[in-house]
């Protein structure tokens, strides 16, 4: 293999993976580093008895990366998700627990993100269509899918997007069952066999000199950190983590959704057992805090929903974890902003970025997958493999 196929990928988790098995597919020889142990960055399941992941995870089959996971079979088991157990969806709206949210809030669930201005705010532009109380209670229900304290700020294309989207029936959000490790495990598997080296536990100070393309999927600060660039840097959420193991009792809802202000606390198990012991549920949050909030404060929040929708809990809880998630949540678009404006992903020299804070379309895990996808379409070209790897068009993805 000439030295000019070969490609170095930083960072192992969901972006490294993606862009080691494309570039490897396309001949080239990769190399893929991971500082951690063990791969899989955000995408990691704790080991048992709780397989808990980095925060709630979903995958949504609107995506690209669904049908190319499904092709290679890396898709794997999804844990299903009933009529019935859907229907014990619970909103909390002002100051009550209920089973059907505003009216106004399902006419705005249903307009599609084209139909939202790039350059006003989300509760602006909502309150005109459906009134302020509607239009706040979207807001807070898109939290599911962008994990940020006030989304009513930001570029209405860009909440109504994933508004849509996290709202759509039938549903567009999956679970990977025994969590999202197992996909983790399958794409590993799967870049392995395509000759990919694989090396855990090395950490990259400085960018290889050999003078191969550099993928570097790693989070935006650690990459502006490698770098050497400030310019690498976008505004993402702030959250809280809060993992809860409680013994079971019928009647507790599948997920609780606060419409009052970003909050959704989710019970797991609900779709699949195998998460938590036998007689035991696994209840996941993610809560947005604000600038000057504590993990105090989103723990007060979580509490406060479990109170509402989870009798008896804290009698029958058996283990829970609480963690402070800074700026790994994804990029967030303020208005007159779009994916486009993010850091790109050509950095020059041969140097590409993959990741969920670059210039790439799509939701949660979908940036990750898109930007790896192009990063390696772009590093194949520059060494003249274009009939390999052609550049993806995403002025309409």
């Amino acid at each position: 293999m000439p030295k000019n196929r070969t490609i170095t990928i930083i960072g192992g988790g969901f972006a490294g993976l993606t862009a080691a098995v494309t570039a490897a597919e396309a001949g080239a020889e990769v190399t893929l580093y991971e500082s951690h142990h063990s791969l899989g960055g955000r995408a990691r399941t704790a080991d048992g008895p709780y397989l808990t992941n980095e925060g709630p995870h979903a995958i949504y089959d609107g995506g690209p990366h669904w049908t190319w996971l499904k092709q290679r079979g890396l898709l794997g088991e999804l844990a299903p998700l009933h009529t019935l157990d859907a229907a014990r969806l619970r909103f909390h709206h002002r100051g009550a627990l209920r089973r059907m949210p505003p009216l106004g809030f399902l006419r705005q669930t249903f307009r599609k993100a084209e139909q939202a201005p790039v350059d006003v705010d989300f509760l602006t532009w909502a309150t005109g269509l459906v009134g302020e109380s509607a239009a706040r209670a979207a807001a807070a229900y898109s939290g599911v899918a962008l994990f940020h304290h006030d989304p009513g700020a930001l570029s209405a294309r860009f909440v109504q997007e994933r508004l849509h989207r996290a709202a759509s029936v039938p549903a567009e959000a999956h679970f990977i069952k025994g969590g999202w490790g197992r996909l983790i495990d399958r794409m590993a598997a799967r870049a392995r066999e395509l000759g990919v080296r694989i090396e855990t536990s090395s950490r990259i100070d400085t960018l290889p000199t050999d003078g191969g393309p550099v993928v570097v999927a790693t989070a935006l600060a650690s990459a502006a950190r490698l770098l050497d660039d400030p310019s690498l840097s976008w505004e993402s959420g702030r959250t809280v983590l809060f993992d809860l193991a409680l013994r079971t009792r019928k009647g507790d809802p599948f997920a609780l959704s606060d419409l009052d202000a970003p909050g959704w606390v989710e019970r797991f198990t609900t779709q699949d057992p195998t998460l938590a012991p036998a007689g035991e549920q696994l209840i996941q949050a993610q809560l947005p805090i604000a600038p000057g909030e504590s993990k105090a404060d989103g723990v007060a929040h979580a509490e406060r929903l479990l109170d509402l929708g989870f009798a008896g809990w804290r009698e029958r809880t058996v283990w829970r974890r609480e963690a402070v998630s800074n700026g790994r949540t994804g990029a967030v678009d303020r208005p007159g902003t779009t994916w486009r404006d993010r850091p790109a992903i050509d950095r020059g020299d041969g140097v590409y970025l993959a990741g969920d804070q670059v210039a790439a379309p799509g939701v949660l895990a979908e940036v990750s997958f898109t930007s790896a996808v192009e990063a390696v379409s772009l590093a194949l070209r520059a060494t003249r493999g274009t009939r390999e790897a052609q550049p993806l068009d995403l002025k309409h993805a």
